[in-house]
C-alpha cells in the first residue's frame, strides 16, 4: 500500500483530504504541524508529501527545505492556495514535484499523487536527472532569469528548463533579491532596463552583497553610457536583444565553467 503524508494546519483540510486517498487506496499520515510533518517524514519515509505552503510557526518552504536536506529527490506536492510568485519560484528552486491550488477539483490532486507515486524511485545518493533530448542530464545549476516583460521571461525559464537547468523567473528587481537570499542560483540572467528597480540598481545590490554566482546582462539599450555603467560593476557577458538564444545557453555554460577560474 502506497504511504501518503498529509501536512495542512487545516484540521478540516487534512480530514478531507485524509478521508479521499484513504477510499483511493493509500495508507494516509497526517498533520496539522510543519514540525511533526517532518519528524513524520523521517519515521515513515512516505512516498507522496502533499505540503499546505502557508502554515504558522513552521511554513512549507522551510518543511520542504528540510525535506530535501534528508530525501533530495522525495515526491512533494504543493498545495498552494495564496502562494505568491516568489514563493512558487523558491518551491520549484528546492524541485517540487507538483503545485495544486487549493480550490481546484480533488480530481486533479488525486490524479497529481497518482503520477508523482509513479515517480522512479532514486537512492538518497543519486543525482536528479532529467530527460533532454533523449539524453539524461544531471541537474546540479540553477539560473535565474530576472526580466519585466513575462513573455520573456517565461521564454528564457523554459528554454533553460529543458536544457537541464534549474530555471526559475522573477519579473521585478526587489523580489529577485528577495529569491537570491533564499535560493543562492548558479548564475543570474539579468534585465538591463525594468521598471521600479533597474537592472542596474539590482546588478549594484548583487556586488554588494558579494553574490558569489555568474551574471549576465540582457538589453535592448544601445546606450554607451548605460552599457558603460552596466560593464563598471563586472557582469560576466552583455548580450543585446532581441536574444540569441543558443549565444545565451553559450554564455551560460561559459559562466558556469569559469565561476572556479
Amino acid at each position: 500500500m502506497i504511504k501518503i503524508l498529509i501536512v495542512d494546519d487545516d484540521q478540516m483540510n487534512c480530514d478531507l483530504l485524509q478521508n479521499v486517498f484513504t477510499r483511493h487506496g493509500y495508507k494516509v499520515i497526517s498533520t496539522t504541524s510543519g514540525l511533526e510533518g517532518l519528524n513524520l517524514f523521517r519515521k515513515h519515509v512516505p512516498r507522496v508529501t502533499l505540503l499546505d505552503l502557508r502554515m504558522p510557526e513552521m511554513d512549507g518552504l522551510i518543511v520542504l527545505k528540510e525535506i530535501r536536506a534528508v530525501d533530495p529527490h522525495a515526491p512533494v506536492i504543493i498545495l498552494g492556495g495564496g502562494a505568491t510568485e516568489v514563493q512558487e519560484n523558491q518551491a520549484r528552486a528546492l524541485r517540487v514535484t507538483d503545485f495544486v491550488r487549493k480550490g481546484l477539483s480533488l480530481d486533479v490532486l488525486v490524479e497529481a499523487v497518482q503520477r508523482a507515486a509513479q515517480l522512479p524511485i532514486h537512492p538518497n545518493t543519486a543525482p536528479v536527472l532529467v530527460a533532454n533530448g533523449g539524453k539524461s542530464e544531471q541537474i546540479d545549476e540553477s539560473v535565474l532569469v530576472v526580466d519585466d516583460d513575462p513573455l520573456v521571461c517565461d521564454l528564457l525559464v523554459q528554454f533553460l528548463s529543458l536544457r537541464g537547468y534549474r530555471a526559475l523567473g522573477i519579473k521585478d528587481g526587489q523580489d529577485a533579491l528577495r529569491v537570491v537570499e533564499d535560493v543562492m542560483p548558479d548564475a543570474i540572467v539579468l534585465d538591463l532596463i525594468m521598471p521600479g528597480m533597474s537592472g542596474i540598481d539590482v546588478l549594484r545590490a548583487l556586488r554588494e552583497k558579494e553574490y558569489p554566482g555568474g551574471i549576465i546582462i540582457m538589453t535592448g539599450s544601445h546606450n554607451e553610457e548605460l552599457l558603460d555603467e552596466a560593464w563598471a560593476l563586472s557582469p560576466q557577458e552583455v548580450l543585446l536583444k532581441p536574444i540569441d538564444l543558443e549565444c545565451l545557453l553559450t554564455a551560460i555554460q561559459l559562466v558556469l565553467v569559469c565561476r572556479e577560474c
